[in-house]
């Protein structure tokens, strides 16, 4: 899904802003990102929905008012965030923006830690220095969700890290409002996953968009109520994850092959080795020297 303007709280991406104004305005709420903050696995009749525009409905009273806009898109990379919704953003004038995005940088064959660490910083200062206030997230890692084998899931993991590394390190440099979201009970609590067992549920969105609340609460942000948890509703069910991956979860696997797998299965083979060697602490201390290193880079 494209990019959108202004959303219809919690119905859309299209629409009205939601609650009344005050004089100085409404909060101006946006959301850069991937699929993760586009909402999917929170699917509304007109798309998705998603925790950042749950979240939304209680950034502010309801006397003020708030303007949401998602700009998140389905595979984004650091690098999307920069060329393409960073000035969207800015055009906004938001007064809270978040930004949550490197999950698609460890799928993809030509993984960099130091591109990816440059185009987040580059999105982080450019949006802080307009004086946004900050949301950002570490991310749990796919291999786990999906419960891929050892060989295929501990080169993401570790690709997972180094982007987390990153991630923890610029959010104090930007002093954002962080969310350890790869903390949160994913594996233990099935019903938060939605059936592809890569992005949360409708539950599981309410989850992170309660833990936003909490934070910027914390941090002393006049807020509307919390988000409600909503009904959880039952984990997906085996027939749910087989027809998911032979509908949909196909096309996905599909549309990243050609880059994805052929890396992935190359980087399982090494890892193999490396197991039978027990070698394989060599590849970890090697990924968090380049985290460590992508972030000295940067000054």
């Amino acid at each position: 899904m494209n990019a959108g303007g202004p959303a219809a709280l919690g119905a859309g991406r299209r629409g009205a802003p939601a609650g009344a104004r005050r004089v100085g305005g409404p909060v101006r709420f946006v959301a850069l990102g991937d699929s993760l903050t586009e909402g999917v696995g929170d699917p509304v009749a007109d798309g998705w929905r998603g925790w950042a525009a749950v979240l939304a409905r209680s950034l502010a009273p309801a006397e003020v008012g708030v303007e949401f806009t998602n700009l998140a898109r389905s595979g984004a990379l650091a690098v999307d965030l920069a060329a393409e919704q960073l000035p969207a953003a800015l055009a906004l004038r938001p007064q809270l923006a978040a930004v949550v995005v490197g999950g698609n940088d460890t799928l993809r064959a030509g993984f960099d830690i130091r591109r990816t660490a440059r185009e987040l910083d580059a999105v982080l200062g450019e949006l802080s220095g307009s004086g946004a206030r900050l949301l950002t997230a570490c991310l749990p890692d796919p291999g786990t969700l999906l419960r891929l084998p050892q060989p295929l899931a501990r080169p993401l993991a570790r690709r997972m890290h180094a982007v987390n590394t990153v991630v923890h390190a610029l959010s104090a440099r930007h002093r954002t409002v962080h969310l350890h979201l790869a903390e949160l009970p994913w594996s233990a609590q099935r019903h938060l996953l939605s059936v592809d067992r890569l992005h949360p549920s409708a539950e599981g969105h309410r989850l992170i968009a309660r833990h936003f609340h909490e934070l910027l609460g914390s941090a002393g942000r006049p807020l509307g109520p919390a988000p409600a948890p909503g009904p959880a509703g039952p984990p997906p069910g085996r027939a749910a994850d087989l027809w998911w991956m032979t509908t949909r979860g196909t096309r996905w696997v599909a549309a990243r092959s050609t880059d994805l797998l052929p890396g992935l299965l190359a980087l399982a083979t090494v890892e193999s080795v490396a197991r039978l060697r027990g070698t394989t602490g060599r590849y970890d201390e090697q990924m968090a020297r380049a985290a460590a290193a992508a972030l000295a880079s940067l000054g």
